[in-house]
């Protein structure tokens, strides 16, 4: 049998441990009322065979990334174009995660860890970029520069939990009866 790699061992210490349920305990909490609606709303579907969450995130980081990568190589005159991006990202956001939480609705044990820690670091990287959009209307596009970069640090990291537990563990499979 060979050793797990170092992204594994994250992944899997993630979804072990009690502060990640202590997390997911306090998510439960806050948004109750939202959980209940997304298990029962049109973005916990089987339409696509799959959760709905995924394609909606390839919108959101596409944008966000897009918006980077105009402020890295784009020049001053690409910052319009930059905090259109970041305002669309912010816009599919909402969508986003509501999708994610019809799918964590239906978790239980290192999943549901694991599904709270990708939605702590998702909630922190929208912050940022909301921090990122009040920045660049502001006139502070250094500072929404660098709250973006961050947010899409961040967003890395939440995307790579994300990606585990839908590509290993599953969790974005639908089928008629999980409807």
């Amino acid at each position: 049998m060979s050793e797990l790699s170092l992204p594994q061992r994250l992944a899997r210490a993630v979804g072990e441990s009690s502060l990640s349920e202590r997390v997911a305990v306090a998510q439960e909490r806050v948004y109750g009322p939202v959980i209940d609606w997304a298990r029962r709303s049109p973005f916990h579907t089987s339409v696509l065979g799959h959760s709905v969450h995924p394609p909606l995130t390839d919108v959101t980081l596409g944008c966000w990334m897009s918006a980077s990568i105009l402020d890295l190589a784009g020049g001053p005159q690409a910052r319009r174009g930059a905090t259109l991006l970041v305002g669309a990202g912010l816009a599919a956001a909402g969508p986003t995660a509501l999708a994610g939480t019809s799918d964590w609705a239906e978790m239980n044990g290192p999943e549901r860890r694991i599904g709270a820690v990708h939605a702590l670091g998702a909630n922190a990287a929208a912050f940022l970029f909301l921090g990122s959009l009040i920045a660049r209307m502001r006139g502070r596009h250094g500072l929404g520069v660098g709250l973006g970069l961050a947010g899409n640090a961040i967003a890395a990291g939440a995307g790579f939990l994300g990606g585990h537990l839908a590509l290993t563990h599953g969790t974005a499979r639908r089928t008629t009866e999980a409807t």
